[in-house]
Protein backbone atom coordinates (compact mmCIF):
# COMPACT_ATOMS: atom_id res chain seq x y z
CA UNK A 1 0.00 0.00 0.00
CA UNK A 2 1.23 3.49 -0.83
CA UNK A 3 0.66 5.28 2.47
CA UNK A 4 2.17 8.47 1.01
CA UNK A 5 -0.98 8.83 -1.14
CA UNK A 6 -3.65 7.20 1.05
CA UNK A 7 -2.43 8.17 4.51
CA UNK A 8 -3.28 5.98 7.50
CA UNK A 9 -6.13 6.02 10.00
CA UNK A 10 -4.82 7.55 13.22
CA UNK A 11 -6.08 8.79 16.57
CA UNK A 12 -4.05 11.11 18.77
CA UNK A 13 -4.68 10.85 22.50
CA UNK A 14 -3.11 12.36 25.54
CA UNK A 15 -2.49 9.62 28.07
CA UNK A 16 -1.36 10.84 31.49
CA UNK A 17 1.53 13.24 30.90
CA UNK A 18 2.35 11.84 27.46
CA UNK A 19 0.84 12.20 24.01
CA UNK A 20 0.83 9.55 21.34
CA UNK A 21 -0.39 8.39 17.96
CA UNK A 22 -2.70 5.39 18.27
CA UNK A 23 -3.15 2.90 15.44
CA UNK A 24 -4.96 -0.37 14.92
CA UNK A 25 -2.39 -3.04 14.11
CA UNK A 26 -4.28 -3.96 10.93
CA UNK A 27 -3.80 -0.45 9.53
CA UNK A 28 0.01 -0.56 9.67
CA UNK A 29 2.50 -2.58 7.58
CA UNK A 30 3.06 -6.07 8.97
CA UNK A 31 6.80 -5.82 8.36
CA UNK A 32 8.39 -4.07 11.38
CA UNK A 33 10.97 -2.22 9.26
CA UNK A 34 8.29 -0.84 6.92
CA UNK A 35 6.10 0.03 9.93
CA UNK A 36 8.91 1.90 11.68
CA UNK A 37 9.79 3.83 8.53
CA UNK A 38 6.18 4.92 8.16
CA UNK A 39 5.92 5.95 11.80
CA UNK A 40 9.11 8.02 11.65
CA UNK A 41 7.79 9.86 8.62
CA UNK A 42 4.42 10.45 10.27
CA UNK A 43 6.09 11.78 13.43
CA UNK A 44 8.51 14.03 11.57
CA UNK A 45 11.64 12.30 12.88
CA UNK A 46 14.57 12.98 12.61
CA UNK A 47 14.22 16.68 13.33
CA UNK A 48 14.61 18.36 16.72
CA UNK A 49 11.45 20.38 15.98
CA UNK A 50 9.55 17.56 14.19
CA UNK A 51 8.18 20.44 12.11
CA UNK A 52 7.09 18.21 9.20
CA UNK A 53 5.19 15.70 11.31
CA UNK A 54 2.88 15.09 14.25
CA UNK A 55 5.51 14.91 17.00
CA UNK A 56 5.79 17.60 19.64
CA UNK A 57 9.60 17.91 19.68
CA UNK A 58 9.97 16.00 22.96
CA UNK A 59 10.24 12.31 23.85
CA UNK A 60 6.96 12.67 25.80
CA UNK A 61 5.09 13.53 22.60
CA UNK A 62 6.92 11.20 20.21
CA UNK A 63 5.17 7.98 21.17
CA UNK A 64 3.07 5.37 19.38
CA UNK A 65 0.54 2.77 20.51
CA UNK A 66 -0.30 -0.15 18.21
CA UNK A 67 -3.50 -1.87 19.35
CA UNK A 68 -5.32 -4.94 18.11
CA UNK A 69 -7.34 -7.96 19.25
CA UNK A 70 -5.47 -10.27 21.62
CA UNK A 71 -5.12 -14.01 21.46
CA UNK A 72 -4.23 -14.14 25.17
CA UNK A 73 -6.99 -15.80 27.23
CA UNK A 74 -6.82 -13.07 29.89
CA UNK A 75 -6.67 -10.06 27.56
CA UNK A 76 -9.07 -8.25 25.25
CA UNK A 77 -6.45 -6.32 23.27
CA UNK A 78 -2.72 -6.31 22.62
CA UNK A 79 -0.84 -3.03 23.07
CA UNK A 80 2.61 -2.54 21.58
CA UNK A 81 4.35 0.65 22.70
CA UNK A 82 6.95 2.24 20.46
CA UNK A 83 9.18 5.12 21.56
CA UNK A 84 10.30 7.21 18.61
CA UNK A 85 13.31 9.44 18.64
CA UNK A 86 13.04 13.16 18.01
CA UNK A 87 16.31 14.21 16.39
CA UNK A 88 17.42 10.61 15.80
CA UNK A 89 15.65 8.15 13.49
CA UNK A 90 15.15 5.57 16.24
CA UNK A 91 12.20 3.34 17.12
CA UNK A 92 12.41 1.31 20.34
CA UNK A 93 10.14 -1.41 21.72
CA UNK A 94 12.35 -2.07 24.76
CA UNK A 95 10.00 -0.50 27.31
CA UNK A 96 6.38 -0.06 28.29
CA UNK A 97 4.68 3.30 28.73
CA UNK A 98 2.12 3.53 31.51
CA UNK A 99 1.01 7.01 30.50
CA UNK A 100 0.17 6.06 26.91
CA UNK A 101 -1.42 2.91 28.37
CA UNK A 102 -4.13 5.16 29.86
CA UNK A 103 -5.41 5.83 26.35
CA UNK A 104 -5.48 2.21 25.17
CA UNK A 105 -8.79 1.24 26.80
CA UNK A 106 -10.71 4.28 25.51
CA UNK A 107 -9.15 3.81 22.05
CA UNK A 108 -10.19 0.14 22.00
CA UNK A 109 -13.78 1.10 22.79
CA UNK A 110 -13.78 3.97 20.27
CA UNK A 111 -12.63 1.60 17.52
CA UNK A 112 -15.10 -1.17 18.44
CA UNK A 113 -12.41 -3.60 19.57
CA UNK A 114 -14.12 -3.90 22.98
CA UNK A 115 -17.84 -3.27 23.66
CA UNK A 116 -18.63 -0.45 26.08
CA UNK A 117 -20.50 -1.02 29.32
CA UNK A 118 -23.50 1.11 30.26
CA UNK A 119 -21.70 2.86 33.14
CA UNK A 120 -18.05 1.89 32.99
CA UNK A 121 -15.85 -0.42 30.97
CA UNK A 122 -12.96 -2.67 31.95
CA UNK A 123 -10.46 -3.44 29.21
CA UNK A 124 -7.89 -6.17 29.78
CA UNK A 125 -4.68 -5.25 28.01
CA UNK A 126 -1.64 -7.36 27.18
CA UNK A 127 1.42 -5.11 27.14
CA UNK A 128 3.29 -6.78 24.30
CA UNK A 129 6.65 -5.21 25.18
CA UNK A 130 6.84 -7.14 28.46
CA UNK A 131 4.13 -9.79 27.94
CA UNK A 132 2.43 -8.53 31.10
CA UNK A 133 -1.17 -7.58 31.80
CA UNK A 134 -2.99 -4.44 32.82
CA UNK A 135 -6.65 -3.64 33.33
CA UNK A 136 -7.99 -0.18 32.51
CA UNK A 137 -11.31 0.88 34.04
CA UNK A 138 -12.95 4.11 32.89
CA UNK A 139 -16.43 5.69 32.62
CA UNK A 140 -18.62 4.95 29.58
CA UNK A 141 -22.07 6.35 30.46
CA UNK A 142 -24.62 5.33 27.86
CA UNK A 143 -22.02 3.19 26.12
CA UNK A 144 -19.76 6.11 25.10
CA UNK A 145 -16.30 6.98 26.41
CA UNK A 146 -16.50 9.98 28.75
CA UNK A 147 -13.29 11.99 28.78
CA UNK A 148 -14.62 14.84 30.94
CA UNK A 149 -14.24 14.54 34.70
CA UNK A 150 -12.82 15.95 37.88
CA UNK A 151 -9.49 14.12 38.25
CA UNK A 152 -6.35 16.25 38.07
CA UNK A 153 -3.00 14.78 36.98
CA UNK A 154 0.10 16.79 37.82
CA UNK A 155 1.65 18.16 34.67
CA UNK A 156 -1.65 18.20 32.73
CA UNK A 157 -3.82 21.35 32.61
CA UNK A 158 -7.39 21.02 33.87
CA UNK A 159 -9.19 17.84 34.87
CA UNK A 160 -10.55 14.75 33.12
CA UNK A 161 -12.27 11.42 33.80
CA UNK A 162 -10.28 8.84 35.75
CA UNK A 163 -8.63 5.86 34.08
CA UNK A 164 -7.76 3.34 36.80
CA UNK A 165 -4.83 1.10 35.80
CA UNK A 166 -4.10 -2.16 37.61
CA UNK A 167 -1.00 -4.13 36.66
CA UNK A 168 -0.20 -7.85 36.79
CA UNK A 169 2.95 -9.68 35.80
CA UNK A 170 5.06 -6.53 35.42
CA UNK A 171 7.84 -8.00 37.56
CA UNK A 172 10.98 -8.26 35.44
CA UNK A 173 9.31 -6.57 32.45
CA UNK A 174 12.54 -6.11 30.47
CA UNK A 175 15.11 -8.01 32.52
CA UNK A 176 13.25 -11.09 33.73
CA UNK A 177 13.66 -10.33 37.43
CA UNK A 178 12.42 -7.82 39.99
CA UNK A 179 16.05 -7.35 41.11
CA UNK A 180 17.90 -7.92 37.83
CA UNK A 181 21.41 -7.80 39.33
CA UNK A 182 20.39 -10.33 41.99
CA UNK A 183 21.17 -7.79 44.70
CA UNK A 184 19.10 -5.31 46.67
CA UNK A 185 22.01 -2.88 46.53
CA UNK A 186 24.98 -2.48 44.19
CA UNK A 187 27.90 -0.05 43.96
CA UNK A 188 28.04 1.38 40.44
CA UNK A 189 30.23 4.21 39.11
CA UNK A 190 31.10 5.22 42.66
CA UNK A 191 27.45 5.38 43.79
CA UNK A 192 25.23 3.02 45.79
CA UNK A 193 22.23 2.05 43.66
CA UNK A 194 19.28 -0.30 43.62
CA UNK A 195 18.35 -1.74 40.23
CA UNK A 196 14.69 -2.75 40.06
CA UNK A 197 12.28 -3.73 37.29
CA UNK A 198 8.56 -3.74 38.07
CA UNK A 199 7.22 -2.58 34.73
CA UNK A 200 10.21 -0.36 33.92
CA UNK A 201 13.90 -1.09 34.54
CA UNK A 202 15.23 1.73 36.71
CA UNK A 203 18.38 2.61 38.58
CA UNK A 204 17.67 4.22 41.96
CA UNK A 205 20.20 6.45 43.69
CA UNK A 206 20.03 9.09 46.39
CA UNK A 207 20.20 12.60 44.96
CA UNK A 208 22.74 13.47 47.65
CA UNK A 209 25.12 10.80 46.32
CA UNK A 210 25.44 12.88 43.14
CA UNK A 211 25.89 16.12 45.05
CA UNK A 212 22.28 17.28 44.63
CA UNK A 213 19.52 18.27 47.02
CA UNK A 214 16.95 16.41 44.94
CA UNK A 215 14.75 19.50 44.70
CA UNK A 216 16.45 21.08 41.67
CA UNK A 217 14.17 22.33 38.91
CA UNK A 218 13.92 20.60 35.56
CA UNK A 219 15.71 23.55 33.96
CA UNK A 220 18.60 23.44 36.43
CA UNK A 221 19.09 19.72 35.88
CA UNK A 222 18.94 20.08 32.10
CA UNK A 223 21.64 22.77 32.19
CA UNK A 224 24.07 20.69 34.26
CA UNK A 225 26.02 18.88 31.55
CA UNK A 226 28.41 17.34 34.09
CA UNK A 227 25.47 15.78 35.92
CA UNK A 228 23.94 14.43 32.72
CA UNK A 229 27.25 12.80 31.82
CA UNK A 230 27.41 11.16 35.26
CA UNK A 231 23.82 9.94 34.92
CA UNK A 232 24.61 8.42 31.53
CA UNK A 233 27.76 6.71 32.80
CA UNK A 234 25.84 5.39 35.81
CA UNK A 235 22.98 3.91 33.79
CA UNK A 236 25.28 2.42 31.12
CA UNK A 237 27.29 0.54 33.76
CA UNK A 238 24.12 -0.46 35.63
CA UNK A 239 22.46 -1.59 32.40
CA UNK A 240 25.21 -4.11 31.79
CA UNK A 241 24.82 -5.45 35.35
CA UNK A 242 21.05 -5.71 34.77
CA UNK A 243 21.59 -7.99 31.78
CA UNK A 244 20.51 -5.36 29.25
CA UNK A 245 23.84 -5.34 27.43
CA UNK A 246 25.25 -2.12 26.05
CA UNK A 247 22.50 0.43 26.70
CA UNK A 248 24.34 3.33 25.08
CA UNK A 249 21.67 5.06 23.03
CA UNK A 250 18.91 2.86 24.52
CA UNK A 251 15.84 4.29 26.26
CA UNK A 252 16.28 1.96 29.26
CA UNK A 253 17.15 1.78 32.06
CA UNK A 254 15.85 5.04 33.49
CA UNK A 255 17.68 6.74 36.37
CA UNK A 256 15.70 8.06 39.34
CA UNK A 257 17.24 10.20 42.06
CA UNK A 258 15.55 10.01 45.46
CA UNK A 259 15.25 12.47 48.32
CA UNK A 260 12.93 13.04 51.30
CA UNK A 261 9.48 14.38 50.46
CA UNK A 262 9.23 18.17 50.55
CA UNK A 263 5.64 18.89 49.50
CA UNK A 264 3.45 16.71 51.69
CA UNK A 265 4.11 13.48 49.78
CA UNK A 266 6.03 10.35 50.73
CA UNK A 267 9.00 10.43 48.34
CA UNK A 268 10.63 13.07 46.14
CA UNK A 269 12.02 12.05 42.74
CA UNK A 270 13.99 13.42 39.83
CA UNK A 271 13.82 11.12 36.81
CA UNK A 272 15.88 10.97 33.60
CA UNK A 273 14.64 9.61 30.23
CA UNK A 274 17.18 8.18 29.73
CA UNK A 275 19.67 11.04 30.19
CA UNK A 276 17.56 14.18 29.85
CA UNK A 277 15.60 15.15 32.97
CA UNK A 278 11.89 14.30 32.95
CA UNK A 279 9.42 17.12 33.60
CA UNK A 280 7.48 14.68 35.81
CA UNK A 281 7.96 10.89 36.14
CA UNK A 282 6.72 7.96 34.10
CA UNK A 283 3.93 5.80 35.54
CA UNK A 284 5.84 2.52 35.52
CA UNK A 285 9.07 4.26 36.50
CA UNK A 286 7.24 5.54 39.60
CA UNK A 287 5.87 2.05 40.31
CA UNK A 288 9.36 0.57 40.03
CA UNK A 289 10.85 3.31 42.23
CA UNK A 290 8.28 2.74 44.98
CA UNK A 291 8.80 -1.02 44.67
CA UNK A 292 12.52 -0.53 45.22
CA UNK A 293 12.35 1.71 48.28
CA UNK A 294 9.91 -0.69 49.96
CA UNK A 295 12.64 -3.36 50.06
CA UNK A 296 14.74 -3.45 53.26
CA UNK A 297 18.36 -2.68 52.48
CA UNK A 298 17.55 -0.92 49.22
CA UNK A 299 18.75 2.57 48.38
CA UNK A 300 16.08 4.95 49.66
CA UNK A 301 14.48 2.46 52.05
CA UNK A 302 15.43 4.75 54.93
CA UNK A 303 13.08 7.36 53.45
CA UNK A 304 10.12 5.11 54.32
CA UNK A 305 10.95 5.26 58.04
CA UNK A 306 8.36 7.92 58.77
CA UNK A 307 5.62 6.64 56.50
CA UNK A 308 2.41 5.55 58.28
CA UNK A 309 2.35 1.84 59.04
CA UNK A 310 0.76 -0.21 56.27
CA UNK A 311 1.11 2.48 53.61
CA UNK A 312 0.41 1.07 50.14
CA UNK A 313 -0.66 4.20 48.25
CA UNK A 314 2.52 6.25 47.94
CA UNK A 315 2.52 9.92 46.99
CA UNK A 316 5.47 10.39 44.65
CA UNK A 317 6.64 13.99 44.24
CA UNK A 318 8.19 15.07 40.93
CA UNK A 319 9.01 18.42 39.27
CA UNK A 320 5.43 18.97 38.06
CA UNK A 321 3.58 17.81 41.16
CA UNK A 322 2.49 14.44 42.52
CA UNK A 323 1.69 10.92 41.30
CA UNK A 324 -0.09 8.32 43.46
CA UNK A 325 1.18 4.76 43.07
CA UNK A 326 -0.46 1.81 44.81
CA UNK A 327 2.23 -0.82 45.38
CA UNK A 328 2.37 -3.95 47.57
CA UNK A 329 5.63 -5.92 47.83
CA UNK A 330 6.31 -9.17 49.68
CA UNK A 331 9.83 -8.78 51.07
CA UNK A 332 9.51 -11.84 53.33
CA UNK A 333 10.34 -14.22 50.49
CA UNK A 334 13.67 -14.64 48.68
CA UNK A 335 13.76 -13.20 46.12
CA UNK A 336 11.14 -10.56 47.00
CA UNK A 337 8.09 -10.34 44.75
CA UNK A 338 5.67 -7.66 43.63
CA UNK A 339 2.14 -8.47 44.78
CA UNK A 340 0.13 -5.59 43.33
CA UNK A 341 0.56 -2.22 41.64
CA UNK A 342 -1.69 0.40 40.12
CA UNK A 343 -2.19 4.10 39.43
CA UNK A 344 -4.90 6.55 38.44
CA UNK A 345 -4.36 8.47 35.19
CA UNK A 346 -6.55 10.38 32.75
CA UNK A 347 -6.77 10.45 28.96
CA UNK A 348 -8.31 12.65 26.28
CA UNK A 349 -8.94 12.13 22.58
CA UNK A 350 -7.34 14.97 20.61
CA UNK A 351 -8.18 13.98 17.04
CA UNK A 352 -9.27 11.06 14.93
CA UNK A 353 -8.71 11.00 11.18
CA UNK A 354 -6.14 10.32 8.49
CA UNK A 355 -2.46 11.08 8.97
CA UNK A 356 -0.14 11.58 6.00
CA UNK A 357 3.57 10.74 6.17
CA UNK A 358 6.43 12.90 4.95
CA UNK A 359 7.48 11.72 1.49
Amino acid sequence: MNYDDTGVRCTMLRGGTSRGLFFEARDLPADPAERDDLLLRLMGTPDPRQIDGLGGATSLTSKVAVVGPSGHPDADVDYLFLQLGVDEAAVSDKQNCGNVLAGVGPFAVERGLVPAGDRETRVRIRMVNSDSLATATFPTPGGRVEYRGGVAVAGVPGTAAPVVLDFAGTEGSATGALLPTGNVRDHVAGVDVTCVDNGMPVVLALASSLGLTGYESHEDLAADTGLLQRVDALRVEAGALMGLGDVTGSSVPKTILLSPAADGGHLCTRSFIPVHPHTSIGVLAAVSAVTGVLLPGAVGHELTRHWPSGTTTVDVEHPSGHLLADVVVDATVDPPRAVRSGVVRTARKLFDGTAYPRA
